[in-house]
C-alpha cells in the first residue's frame, strides 16, 4: 500500500531510540518510563504539496521535530507515522 500524505501532513520514519540497560540496585515501578526528549530527528518519506516548505522536502531529508505531536496510524496491520509542517523546529543539510 502507498501512502500519500495531504492537509499539511509530512509521512516519517522515526529513529529508533536505544535506552542503555543500567544495572543499579534501585528498584522502579513496572509501568516506569523514562522521560524521552522532547525534539527528535525522523527521516522524511514524502509530504503533501501544500506543505509550507515542501521544496525542502525530498525523500530521505532529515528533519528536526516536536515529537509530541507526531502521530502513529495503522491501517491493515501496517504503521504510518506522520506529523503535521507546524511542528517541524528544521531542516538539517
Amino acid at each position: 500500500m502507498e501512502f500519500k500524505p495531504v492537509n499539511r501532513y509530512i509521512h516519517i520514519n522515526l529513529r529508533p531510540h536505544s535506552t542503555p540497560e543500567r544495572a543499579s540496585g534501585i528498584v522502579l515501578p513496572q509501568d516506569y518510563t523514562p522521560v524521552q526528549e522532547r525534539h527528535v530527528m525522523a527521516t522524511v518519506v514524502s509530504c503533501a504539496s501544500d506543505v509550507r516548505f515542501a521544496e525542502s522536502m525530498t525523500g530521505g531529508t532529515q528533519i528536526l521535530i516536536d515529537q509530541s505531536m507526531v502521530e502513529e496510524i495503522t491501517i491493515n496491520k501496517e504503521k504510518i507515522t506522520v506529523v503535521l509542517d507546524n511542528y517541524v523546529i528544521g531542516v538539517l543539510k
